[in-house]
């Protein structure tokens, strides 16, 4: 059974692959480069974010757009700019290279920087962990210089990576010339730009134990701790949310790319160039209310849970279960009950052996011939090659077995 399979139901998986597994319709979670394939929910679009500059509504799961304002104009971010910082410190540490435990140098560079700061002394040391609590949760434009020079050597080093990974993603209309957000020239992002970034970052699970924060206190066995307080209000007066980034100057007025979860339903809101805090807050709720009002997430499988049999050739076991990292969803419209888009699994026949945690095909939820999301399938057991002696029995009984059956 050479080459791919590609299944999009329970009965053509039976008769190909013969497990016993309902296959259903299948989804994945995107991440990477798939991350900027976003869908938009054809329905009528709500009146909402009346006085933001730009705005996008986006179901974190599949990508799908609910609602856009000027989604695509280039404006001035300022601090939702470490919505990118974060993604690369989470992506610095899921490789390995950096530990939560580091213990991070604060250049005297990164202690000039002014506007929100956690007051870094030139010298002062502090862990990653502490850093990253003081960039998601005060917006300290200081660690987050201290964090760039940690992790690539030099701000302008990680400057090139942030637009480096804008690219990978796809984003048109970003371009970064900081850290941090200060007003600098040839430095913006556009409302659905910000969401996709958003959308990649929460990929990370640790992440919203940093940005979900109200309060909490750094340098706690100081003489003098220093108490944070999130500069997103709406962590603690709306339902689910957890994030993710405000930010604020003259020139980009008041921003926010806030993050809300019900339930396993997670939507993705960004507001840019709103007047005041207040209005900005009042908008987020409102676009966070139509989502949860109106849409749903329909489970289709669970983190860990089997997804399929594969075949496995010339193994002690002829088949091995394949499953996803990441529980997977549907978006659903609570209205009507239709879901977007449709799941199609991809997997091929194995050869033994085969290693516990191998690449064994995807899972991809598609729509309009675009890839809105994409989980990898993994297998969740070896398989050890099977004997010559054990191979001839097999080809023998086969051998009967269709002789038997003239």
């Amino acid at each position: 059974m050479p080459g791919w399979f590609r299944l999009r139901g329970w009965r053509q998986a039976m008769q190909v692959i013969g497990t016993s597994a309902c296959l259903g319709s299948l989804l994945s979670i995107g991440a990477g480069a798939a991350a900027a394939h976003v869908s938009t929910d054809s329905r009528p679009a709500p009146a909402l974010a009346a006085q933001a500059r730009s705005a996008v509504l986006m179901d974190a799961s599949t990508g799908t757009v609910l609602f856009a304002k000027n989604e695509h104009e280039r404006l001035p971010i300022a601090s939702v700019t470490k919505i990118a910082t974060l993604l690369l410190v989470f992506e610095a540490l899921e490789r390995g290279q950096v530990h939560m435990n580091d213990s991070v140098r604060t250049s005297d560079y990164a202690a000039s920087m002014g506007g929100s700061q956690i007051f870094l002394e030139p010298g002062e040391k502090m862990s990653l962990s502490e850093m990253i609590k003081g960039i998601a949760v005060a917006s300290a434009n200081d660690a987050a210089v201290a964090v760039a020079e940690h992790i690539a050597g030099s701000e302008s080093q990680f400057v090139r990576m942030m637009n480096d990974k804008a690219r990978a993603l796809g984003l048109q209309d970003t371009h970064f010339s900081n850290p941090n957000g200060l007003p600098i020239a040839n430095h913006y992002s556009s409302a659905y730009d910000l969401a996709v970034l958003s959308r990649d970052l929460l990929r990370h699970e640790g992440v919203t134990a940093y940005t979900g924060l109200y309060s909490d206190h750094l340098r706690k066995q100081s003489e003098k701790p220093f108490w944070l307080v999130n500069t997103n209000k709406l962590i603690r007066f709306y339902s689910g949310m957890d994030g993710l980034k405000t930010g604020f100057t003259s020139e980009a007025k008041y921003c926010l790319a806030a993050s809300a979860r019900r339930n396993h339903l997670r939507m993705i809101a960004v507001v840019l160039g709103e007047p005041t805090s207040k209005v900005r807050n009042a908008e987020v709720t409102q676009m966070m209310d139509y989502a949860f009002s109106h849409y749903d997430a329909k489970l289709l499988y669970a983190k860990g849970q089997t997804v399929m049999q594969v075949p496995v050739l010339r193994g002690q076991s002829q088949a091995v279960a394949v499953t996803t990292r990441q529980t997977a969803y549907l978006l659903q419209n609570k209205v009507d009950q239709t879901t977007v888009g449709h799941a199609v699994t991809e997997v091929r026949p194995l050869v033994a052996p085969v290693a516990r945690g191998q690449l064994a095909g995807s899972v991809r939820i598609l729509q309009g011939g675009k890839v809105l999301a994409q989980y990898p399938l993994y297998t969740v057991s070896a398989v050890d090659r099977v004997s010559l002696t054990e191979m001839l029995g097999r080809s023998l009984r086969q051998m009967f077995l269709q002789g038997a059956g003239r």
